[in-house]
C-alpha cells in the first residue's frame, strides 16, 4: 500500500488494485470518515428507511444530484419514498456502473421541475441483451462414459495379466 496525503493505493503484488480517498480528521475530538455507498448499499437495500437517520448521510452520496433527490423528495413530504427511491437509484448506480450518467439524468429531471421516473431509468440502465453472449452447450450421451469405463476395466486387466 502506498499512503499519501489525499489517497491511499493499494496493490497486489506490482498490480494496482483500487485507489481510496483518504479521509481527515474534522477536529480533535472528531475524526474524518470516508463513506462509500457501494459499502452499505445491500444493507440500505434492506432498510431503507435507515437513510433518514444515517449518521453519515451527507457524506454517502457520491454526487450531488443524489443528494439533491434525496432533499427534494423529502420536501415533498413523504420520508419513506425518499428513502425509498434514492436508494433503488444508488443500488442502480453500482449495479449498473453508470453512476456519473445516472447522476446526469437525475439533475436533468430535476433542472426541469419533475422528479426522476425510477421505472423509466431503470429500463434506460439496463444491460443491453446483445452483451449477454449465448452460450450452447451440446451434453454427450451416457453412452460415451460406459464406453470409456469399459476400456480403463480391460486396460486394468490387461496391464495385471501381463504382470503376472
Amino acid at each position: 500500500m502506498r499512503i499519501f496525503d489525499d489517497r491511499l493505493e493499494c496493490f497486489l503484488g506490482v498490480t494496482p488494485v483500487v485507489t481510496l480517498r483518504r479521509g481527515r480528521p474534522v477536529s480533535e475530538s472528531r475524526g474524518g470518515h470516508v463513506i462509500d455507498y457501494r459499502h452499505v448499499i445491500h444493507a440500505l437495500r434492506r432498510k431503507p428507511m435507515a437513510l433518514v437517520s444515517l449518521v453519515y448521510c451527507d457524506q454517502l452520496f457520491p454526487r450531488a444530484a443524489y443528494k439533491r433527490l434525496f432533499e427534494t423528495l423529502r420536501e415533498h413530504g413523504d420520508d419513506r419514498r425518499a428513502c425509498k427511491v434514492t436508494v433503488e437509484l444508488l443500488a442502480l448506480a453500482h449495479e449498473r456502473a453508470c453512476e456519473a450518467e445516472l447522476a446526469e439524468a437525475i439533475a436533468t429531471a430535476l433542472d426541469a421541475g419533475r422528479l426522476p421516473d425510477l421505472a423509466a431509468l431503470r429500463d434506460r440502465f439496463r444491460p443491453e441483451a446483445a452483451s449477454i453472449p449465448s452460450v450452447a452447450v451440446k451434453l454427450a450421451s451416457l453412452d460415451v462414459y460406459d464406453e470409456l469405463a469399459s476400456v480403463s476395466i480391460v486396460s486394468a486387466h490387461s496391464n495385471l495379466g501381463g504382470a503376472a
